[in-house]
């Protein structure tokens, strides 16, 4: 019990009972004079600061050179993750997502045209002119972000230096594109008929039998 209060007592600086992905603790650990990187490629750098290779050295855990060494399968570990996500993402946005999408806008296009020559006014039919549109917008903001992945992809892998490379996938291709291509990809997927989807929706996924 003694040893337990002495080790919350140490730990007291650097221990937080919060949410550690809020900004709550961006905030507190500023306050604490704790650094907060928060991306992987910046984080494991502390590995590699004075305080941390003596550490490893006084307790004969890794020599200096085996920390480097460390470090650098950890970002080229990294760099084949990210990797291997920008292009399965862009393959199925590009391959499976937009296709699936193309399709529905077709059958919407012909209920429309259909609408049109029935005589209807234009009135009858403005909620799939909308949709149309909508879709229209995501498949647009989608292919666009592909490309420039791609791009940026291209460029990074031109990067020599393990240490820029992962930064480099981190901050230009994951940072720019993952999140915008999954937003309207998600925005595609409530959107487009299930009959016309390829891939498993998640309600699908969630309660698949």
């Amino acid at each position: 019990v003694n040893a337990l209060r002495k080790y919350i007592k140490d730990s007291k600086a650097i221990r937080f009972e919060g949410d550690g992905y809020s900004e709550e603790w961006v905030k507190e650990a500023a306050k604490r004079g704790l650094n907060n990187f928060k991306t992987m490629p910046k984080a494991i750098e502390a590995y590699l600061s004075k305080k941390s290779l003596e550490l490893f050295e006084k307790h004969e855990v890794m020599s200096h050179k085996e920390v480097e060494a460390r470090n650098e399968i950890k970002l080229e570990s990294y760099i084949k993750k990210v990797q291997i996500e920008a292009r399965v993402m862009g393959d199925l946005a590009s391959t499976y997502v937009i296709p699936s999408a193309l399709k529905y806008q077709n059958i919407l296009i012909e209920n429309i045209r259909g609408l049109k020559e029935a005589g209807l006014s234009e009135k009858s039919y403005a909620n799939q002119l909308q949709i149309l549109e909508k879709i229209s917008e995501h498949i647009n903001i989608i292919s666009d972000n592909v490309e420039k992945m791609i791009e940026e992809r291209k460029k990074a892998n031109e990067i020599t230096h393990n240490r820029e490379k992962a930064i480099a996938y981190c901050d230009k291709v994951k940072a720019n594109y993952f999140d915008t291509i999954r937003y309207h990809v998600d925005k595609l997927e409530l959107m487009v008929d299930d009959n016309c989807w390829i891939l498993p929706k998640y309600r699908e996924l969630l309660f698949l039998r």
